[in-house]
């Protein structure tokens, strides 16, 4: 079930309406049934993936909180401790593994060893990736080791830790909740609320703008210039690596701010996923922005562990790659994922080297850092450097992502900038112009989150006859702009597939 079908639009009205008729006791059950209900509208089938994750983390949380009560000498209490963290880890990244790096795994070793004249017939598997199954495995095993870390206390009541797991606003494609955010939550009376309501409903019509006037429209150019790169190259390619960095944006942050806006109404807050990532002066801080919740997963639970910048410059730059190249495995089964983490990695590693430099070519040529001009073209090369990387994810092979570098580097031809030949790349002139205006609203209100401006506290402190208007026409604007298929064709959100 889409966020962005008519399927949707029925089901969650439902689902809030009666959730608020409940008593409070039974309201988390009718939580976890409709949870269940919009994970089975995928596959059905795969409901018992997601149990299997759910219970082994349960009973792995509640054995770690045993082992704590139990006599023991500290040395045998850390090793049974980390013993039963151990197993749901190697548990439910088997089934990870299997689901989704299996034929991955075996195409890449024959690819090795066919490099040695070693052919090695081995079964492909044909099936379905389950949708969410990265967002919801990480979910379950930040909860095992919060409670390892002594920072939660295990969760006794099965039943809400499974709506934990499930929560269905954020449980194919995140945020990725931390166990002490989102489970005190759900131990909570929640009442409706008018601020909950009005805020949900601005943040989910922010989300559609983002997806269905923005993300679906220049997914159009994008799709058209990347599928035919022997005709669309230069400039074209150009344009279209650019708009795919605001397509990808647009799409992710939009199912982010909706699955916001969903749980706000029924009372909860999620964490925020991006924070105007694009307005970042340094790869480093762009992480810090992007993908927040996976990016301090990998942080809390990966580059920490792993010595974080605890153990000199050297170990710091392999911990940066290892968690880097984890990341991109993590985004996908492709060797593509692969190098745009690395280079991620890379960008910052060289960044990090270059810092005494810059402090000195600062000093040399009186720079002024908090200038506008200075932060707007750290900004720029930060948008360039990321931007460069983005060709690599969106790219179905390495060697496709370096015909399309070449392409764009080799092939000059920036007359297409005036002569109109832009609207024959899937957007005619109209919705490309309306796709430029729906990109300067985006950074307009991006900028204001940079500089603290919080829009819906301005909306709130409006009249209420106000803020129905602005409901109403932003809602209205939505329909008349969105990008629909034939039938209500609802488009896909590209981080679903992850």
């Amino acid at each position: 079930m889409l966020f962005n079908s008519v399927h949707f639009l029925f089901f969650f009205p439902i689902v809030v309406g009666i959730y608020y008729l409940l008593p409070y006791k039974i309201r988390n059950y009718w939580l976890l049934v409709a949870s269940y209900y919009f994970y089975m509208c995928w596959n059905a089938k795969y409901l018992l993936l997601l149990l299997f994750s759910t219970t082994v983390t349960f009973v792995s949380g509640l054995a770690v909180e045993r082992i704590k009560q139990m006599d023991l000498e500290e040395r045998l209490c850390r090793r049974y401790k980390k013993m039963c963290v151990a197993t749901s880890f190697i548990l439910n990244l088997s089934i990870l593994f299997f689901f989704k790096y299996m034929n991955f795994g075996m195409e890449s070793l024959n690819q090795i060893l066919e490099k040695f004249h070693i052919v090695l017939n081995t079964p492909r598997f044909d099936f379905l990736l389950p949708v969410g199954i990265s967002f919801y495995t990480f979910q379950a095993l930040g909860y095992t080791v919060d409670v390892y870390r002594d920072q939660i206390y295990a969760e006794k009541n099965f039943f809400r830790y499974a709506l934990f797991v499930s929560f269905f606003p954020q449980l194919v494609a995140g945020p990725i909740e931390r166990s002490r955010n989102l489970l005190k939550q759900l131990a909570e009376q929640r009442k409706a609320s008018f601020d909950n309501f009005r805020d949900g409903i601005l943040l989910m019509l922010w989300g559609y703008f983002l997806k269905v006037v923005l993300a679906d429209r220049i997914a159009i150019f994008v799709d058209t210039a990347y599928g035919d790169i022997e005709t669309y190259t230069g400039t074209y390619l150009l344009i279209a690596t650019m708009l795919f960095a605001i397509q990808i944006y647009c799409d992710f942050s939009g199912y982010s701010v909706i699955a916001m806006g969903t749980a706000k109404i029924l009372g909860i807050d999620l964490m925020e996923n991006f924070s105007s990532p694009y307005l970042s002066e340094s790869v480093a801080e762009f992480w810090r922005r992007w993908h927040i919740s996976l990016s301090g997963w990998f942080k809390d639970y990966l580059y920490i562990p792993l010595g974080g910048n605890r153990k000199g410059k050297k170990r710091k730059y392999i911990n940066l790659l290892i968690t880097f190249g984890v990341s991109g495995l993590w985004h996908g089964a492709n060797w593509t994922y692969v190098v745009w983490g690395f280079l991620n990695g890379i960008f910052q590693i060289i960044g990090d080297l270059l810092l005494p430099l810059k402090r000195r070519a600062v000093v040399l040529l009186d720079i002024k850092t908090n200038s506008l001009s200075h932060k707007m073209m750290k900004t720029v090369a930060t948008f360039l450097l990321v931007d460069f990387t983005w060709i690599f994810f969106r790219a179905s092979s390495i060697r496709e992502s370096l015909r399309i570098i070449k392409r764009i580097v080799t092939v000059q031809n920036p007359w297409i900038l005036l002569d109109g030949s832009l609207y024959t790349c899937g957007l005619d002139q109209k919705n490309f112009q309306l796709m430029i205006w729906g990109i300067i609203l985006l950074m307009t209100a991006d900028v204001c989150k940079y500089k603290g401006i919080k829009l819906r506290k301005v909306i709130a402190e409006q009249d209420y006859w106000a803020q129905c208007f602005l409901v109403v026409v932003f809602s209205i604007g939505i329909l008349l702009f969105g990008i629909w298929g034939i039938g209500y064709d609802a488009a896909n959100f590209i981080y679903f597939q992850f």
